[in-house]
């Protein structure tokens, strides 16, 4: 009986604080959030000559292999000097950093400031790229690593991903430099090397060393999703998403050892049965769905400017509590639930990626092997994953163990503080007002993860400041013909020219 009274008891409870809950939520605000009124402006640029550069850049293959042996250090070696070359009032103001262990060839320029006393702001890109499918070589309309320039594009791998950011940012602070510019807070560009891989060689000593250094953060800018029409369901605009918060990493290499022998003579169940079907339970012990204040947040912003039929549903998401899901929040994760992309926003996500066994199609393998990647959400740690997978496999046989450079889930940066608003105002400035900005929480990673996740974290904004002109283009990141259009690449370097005046307002 008391049992009873007592699961009655929490039933009422719940019950009363969904109410309460859904009684506040009713009652919040939902109106637009996106500035307005911000005077577009348009910053001039040497287009041809910076156009001209990157397209140089593109040419250096510096590919991050998942082999970390295979490593081009003449390739990064080329790509630093042509960087010299290129930005001589960078390289003459600028204290210039190499780091990285045990290859130092991440970047690291400290511009200082006129006032010490502030805290820095940081803004970061990678200069590696995703190596090229051989298989995938004949679709490409340019050479990958061509650097062509060709119907008002430039091509090649990097260009979108991430080199672009890179050259944006010492175009900018070029320009700003010969002009006689300042800033008043330090400025300080990171660069790394092996982001494509995680980045534990590169950002994440460049961290080590920023955070000795400094007490406090003002502000981060990285790479995420670029600007894209028609690139959310209901909106058919042109979007920016400011990523906020971002998922963890964690890759599990998943095993057994036992006796191999001749495939004349099998046992009952060989080692590849075996690990297939831990394997196999691993895949279906999925984690639970859960809504986290990053998601909530991005409601918040993207909501009101979604059709208004579909309102009450975003509503109840943008003020929901993390501890119990309304009757409209079970409507969002169903909803949410039937898209790879938003789905995977919701959980810690489960991802087979690699299976390797036997030699010979007559020996039974004495070991086999798979690697298991996990996107973690905040609360699921690398040790929380571990238990749950050794669970799930329930199998002594099998082993667990990390084989990554994990990193959890990050803190949330705040969507309302000055740093967003003064990224707000820039984007505004370069591409109006018919915009819609949101914060949101991504699904991927990006160096800068190696800032947010730490206790000191700082407020970590994401995005790629280029134009894409649809969702096609989108698909050049890791993928064939990426492409960016020379005009926009102007418009993006405009961008942190006009951030890096902007930041004087934090």
């Amino acid at each position: 009986m008391a049992n009873s009274a007592q699961w009655i008891g929490r039933g009422i409870f719940a019950l009363v604080f969904s109410t309460i809950t859904l009684t506040w939520a009713a009652e919040q605000d939902f109106s637009s959030m996106q500035m307005k009124g911000v005077e577009q402006i348009e910053v001039e640029v040497d287009l041809n000559g910076a156009a001209q550069r990157l397209s140089k850049a593109v040419t250096f293959a510096t590919i991050s292999n998942q082999d970390r042996d295979d490593f081009d250090e003449d390739a990064f070696n080329g790509y630093h000097d042509f960087i010299q070359q290129s930005y001589p009032l960078v390289h003459k103001h600028l204290k210039r950093e190499l780091v990285g262990d045990p290859r130092p060839f991440s970047l690291i320029y400290t511009w200082q400031g006129k006032q010490p006393s502030l805290p820095p702001a940081i803004f970061m890109a990678h200069q590696d790229v995703v190596p090229i499918a051989e298989e995938s070589r004949d679709q490409w309309h340019q050479e990958p690593f061509s650097g062509a320039i060709k119907d008002g594009y430039i091509w090649g791998r990097g260009v979108l991903d991430d080199k672009n950011q890179i050259h944006a940012i010492l175009e900018a602070a070029e320009m700003k430099l010969a002009q006689g510019f300042q800033p008043d807070r330090t400025l300080i560009f990171v660069f790394g090397h092996d982001e494509e891989v995680g980045g534990p060689e590169g950002a994440r000593y460049a961290a080590d060393l920023i955070e000795k250094r400094y007490d406090k953060i003002a502000f981060v800018i990285d790479e995420s999703a670029p600007l894209v029409p028609d690139i959310f369901p209901g909106i058919r605009g042109n979007t920016a998403l400011i990523g906020i918060a971002q998922k963890g990493y964690v890759s599990l290499e998943v095993a057994i050892n036992g006796i191999g022998g001749h495939s004349s003579q099998p046992p009952k169940e060989s080692n590849i049965v075996a690990l297939a079907k831990a394997v196999q339970k691993i895949e279906a012990a999925q984690f639970p769905y859960k809504i986290h204040d990053a998601v909530r947040y991005q409601y918040r912003f993207m909501g009101p400017e979604l059709p208004a039929e579909q309102q009450p549903m975003y509503k109840a998401v943008a003020y929901g509590n993390n501890d119990s899901i309304s009757e409209l929040e079970q409507k969002f994760l169903a909803v949410m639930e039937q898209n790879q992309v938003t789905r995977a926003m919701l959980h810690t996500t489960t991802a087979v990626t690699m299976f390797n066994a036997g030699i010979k199609d007559n020996v039974l393998p004495p070991a086999a092997t798979a690697v298991v990647n996990f996107r973690p959400m905040p609360g699921d740690t690398p040790e929380v994953i571990i238990e749950h997978v050794k669970k799930a496999v329930d199998d002594e046989r099998i082993t667990v163990r990390d084989i990554s450079a994990s990193t959890p889930a990050t803190k949330v940066a705040d969507p309302h503080g000055k740093g967003y608003q003064v990224l707000e105002k820039t984007l505004r400035q370069i591409w109006g007002n018919d915009l819609v900005v949101s914060p949101f929480f991504v699904i991927g990673g990006s160096d800068s993860k190696h800032f947010q996740a730490r206790e000191f974290a700082p407020d970590v904004y994401t995005i790629t400041a280029i134009q894409l002109e649809n969702t096609t283009e989108f698909e050049g990141f890791h993928g064939v013909n990426e492409r960016i259009l020379i005009d926009e690449y102007g418009r993006s370097i405009g961008f942190f020219y006009t951030l890096m005046e902007n930041l004087q307002q934090l």
